[in-house]
């Protein structure tokens, strides 16, 4: 099969087309019109077999994830992601792969109302997928990490750590209830939107909370006081010895979560419109740093959060 009829059987219907697309799939390139008063928002994300994800992932995992781990880069921003490109490298032509990949990459533009708008295909060694993900947001509105404050709240959107607990287990050969985790993140394009306005900085959780923390900090010029167990976690890791939680917690990665910091009126405001879908786990203070406490005790705790080389 030729690579225009690889590109045609699968990804040319693969999403709905959205109204901000005015050329998709079929030429040199796709053309897109930006909403008035909106800024372009853009991202990349490239992931290789066998060093973002177990070479026997499921196709259809590898698809989702591909799309999602993009997603989340938008939904850090507090954009309205809009559409993907595609660059896929094959080892090989499967047919029955690629239907399931395609499945994977359809259903999470699905539920986002993205469309995949172009891309490319060809041979690799190594099964290697590029996702640009593009998004817009309100002029001057994008939340960036340089923002947060002395006396910010910092806030995480849900559960941390258990994809990292989720790969030990695979990588340890057991089995593991806890798969979807790690293959199936649901990136938080919905809250990331009703935050614009509210956070005064935002990263998303890929590499680590401890990890991601310290690029708001470094960009912002300030330091942090972290409440260990003020951080939300499945029961799974309240049941592990305390250096190998934080470990997943802190240094895990792959999360996918929302990290964030907002003023205190502004988190007291919005924890009021949406109960129990931020959770504070630290302040944003003068003295540079992390600082790692728990129960009102220091903790020396190694932040060194995943490293792509």
């Amino acid at each position: 099969m030729s690579e225009f009829s690889l590109i045609y059987r699968h990804f040319k219907n693969a999403t709905a087309k959205h109204q901000n697309t005015t050329l998709g799939i079929g030429d040199d390139c796709a053309v897109s019109s930006i909403p008035p008063n909106c800024e372009l928002v853009s991202c990349v994300d490239t992931l290789v077999a066998g060093r973002h994800f177990p070479h026997d992932t499921s196709p259809y995992a590898i698809g989702w994830k591909s799309v999602a781990v993009n997603l989340s880069d938008i939904a850090s921003m507090g954009a309205m992601p809009y559409a993907i490109l595609l660059g896929l490298s094959l080892p090989n032509h499967d047919e029955n792969w690629l239907a399931e990949f395609t499945k994977g990459v359809s259903d999470i533009c699905s539920q986002h109302n993205v469309e995949l708008i172009g891309g490319d295909t060809t041979k690799s060694e190594i099964l290697t997928i590029s996702v640009t993900a593009l998004g817009f947001i309100e002029q001057g509105k994008a939340i960036k990490r340089n923002g947060a404050k002395i006396g910010d709240v910092i806030c995480v959107s849900g559960h941390i750590g258990l994809a990292s607990l989720a790969l030990s287990h695979i990588l340890n050969g057991q089995n593991t209830d806890l798969q979807n985790a790690l293959d199936l993140p649901m990136p938080q394009v919905d809250l990331g939107q009703k935050l614009v306005g509210y956070a005064n900085s935002m990263i998303d959780i890929s590499d680590g909370l401890g990890q991601d923390l310290g690029h708001i900090l470094t960009a912002s010029g300030v330091g942090a006081r972290l409440y260990l167990e003020n951080i939300p976690c499945v029961d799974e890791l309240n049941r592990l010895p305390f250096v190998q939680k934080y470990q997943h917690i802190l240094n895990g990665g792959d999360d996918y979560q929302l990290c964030f910091t907002l003023p205190k009126n502004k988190f007291d405001e919005f924890n009021a419109l949406y109960p129990n879908t931020i959770f504070k786990i630290g302040d944003i203070v003068e003295t540079q740093g992390l600082q790692l406490l728990f129960n009102n005790q220091k903790v020396d705790f190694g932040i060194k959060g995943w490293s792509h080389f």
